[in-house]
């Protein structure tokens, strides 16, 4: 309540810049206490939304309702009355695989036309350790007019945020803050920790908030890219990896990673972002990179081990079909950005395969506008070759090994590429 009473006094009005899997669950939360924007350039994101609906399911209809004091805009001149700016944008790579800052300049842009003597602009984006005050604390102070650490000030808060868990939401996630001076960053902390119940961490710095966010995922990375080379081992050992992993978990400090597929916008991306920067200062990072190549290869390996187990069932490969359930980058969640699903059906189409592909979460129209890829409606029986199960969706755990099969050739591969289905009734295992 103190830090409510305290941040009430010196918040006119909160812009949250960017409204989609992170910026929107901010935007609510803020907005059940104080008057605060969601600011947007896609017209039909702020439709959606002013209907009281999010077509991503990270916020149900009614904690949209329950925001009160949550308005929605594309219009520049309603940021204007706001004097704390939350940029909440995408940070993809780009086809080079390098950091993808355009999002992040074209915001700090936007917020420097409206900044005022006074404001805070906060980020949220996953970058690498400056990126800030490097890149965009310049474009803020050259298209405002204004002094930074004089006239305006800066905030890192990296984002936490993990789509389509309903157990880990913002709120209940401890929130590591930063501020441009100790007097900012004081009031940065004070003004998350009045919504995130988990409470905060204040780091010394904004640098230092910046690395923390980028190495979370790039340690979770490594870890994968380790799980997913012992699988490689192991295939070629005629070893189950999952038994190994079972077997070895029973050691109270192991870590529990699975081998697959690694996409999405965090994972498979920011590590990236600190081989960039480390890179730049004349340091060649090994390790990261290593893990990099290692996920990034998946798909391709996926491929190529279900064309082998055809081939010995003496399934002719060219113009076979295959069906690939799952498509998003995870499973429950209707979310696309970089799944590396796509990987698996690229390959198999370069072998000449005709795939279909199946994935109840996922809006077609944003399957075929990023992919060119135009998922089948439903699969209908005894149609394939052979079945990938690319994402661990509720909806194929319950369909059960029979019905699977059902969709299926009587000759046919079943690879169960998420341990959906128990050890022996599928064909092929990661």
């Amino acid at each position: 309540m103190e830090n409510f009473k305290l941040v009430t006094a010196l918040i006119q009005k909160v812009a949250i810049i960017g409204l989609g899997y992170v910026g929107l669950p901010l935007a609510v939360e803020f907005g059940k206490k104080y008057p605060t924007l969601g600011f947007d350039i896609n017209a039909a994101r702020l439709a959606e939304l002013q209907q009281g609906h999010d077509s991503t399911l990270e916020v149900e209809d009614e904690e949209l309702a329950g925001a009160k004091h949550l308005s929605y805009s594309s219009l520049l001149d309603d940021l204007k009355a706001c004097n704390v700016f939350i940029v909440t944008v995408p940070t993809p790579i780009n086809e080079h695989k390098q950091p993808e800052l355009t999002p992040l300049l074209k915001a700090s842009e936007t917020i420097g036309l409206v900044l005022k003597k006074g404001d805070i602009v906060i980020y949220e984006s996953t970058v690498y350790p400056g990126a800030t005050e490097e890149n965009c604390v310049p474009v803020l102070e050259r298209v405002s007019g204004l002094k930074f650490n004089q006239d305006f000030f800066c905030g890192y808060s990296p984002e936490r945020i993990n789509p389509g868990d309903k157990d880990h939401r913002i709120t209940n996630i401890l929130k590591v803050t930063s501020g441009s001076t100790p007097e900012v960053a004081e009031i940065v902390d004070k003004l998350y920790s009045s919504i995130i119940t988990a409470g905060t961490y204040k780091a010394s710095s904004i640098k230092v908030a910046e690395a923390a966010k980028v190495i979370e995922n790039t340690q979770r990375d490594v870890n994968i890219g380790l799980i997913n080379e012992l699988a490689l081992i192991f295939n070629k050992l005629g070893i189950d990896t999952e038994e190994v992993l079972k077997a070895a978990g029973t050691k109270w400090n192991f870590l529990p990673f699975r081998p697959g597929l690694v996409g999405g916008h965090c994972i498979g991306v920011d590590p990236y972002y600190l081989t960039h920067k480390a890179q730049s200062v004349g340091y060649h990072p090994e390790i990261i990179l290593a893990g990099r190549r290692l996920n990034d290869g998946m798909g391709a390996y996926v491929a190529s081990q279900l064309v082998k187990a055809m081939l010995k069932k003496r399934i002719h490969v060219e113009g076979a079909k295959v069906l690939v359930m799952g498509l998003t980058f995870k499973e429950n969640c209707p979310d696309l950005r970089n799944t590396k699903v796509v990987d698996i059906i690229s390959e198999l189409q370069d072998y000449g395969v005709k795939v279909d592909s199946y994935d109840p979460w996922i809006n077609p129209k944003e399957a075929e506008y990023e992919y060119a890829i135009t998922p089948i409606e439903q699969p209908q029986a005894g149609e394939y070759d052979a079945v990938v199960m690319a994402v661990a969706h509720n909806q194929f755990s319950t369909m059960g090994v029979e019905q699977i099969r059902a969709l299926c050739r009587p000759e046919h591969i079943l690879y169960d590429l998420k341990y959906i289905l128990p050890a022996d009734a599928s064909d092929l295992r990661l």
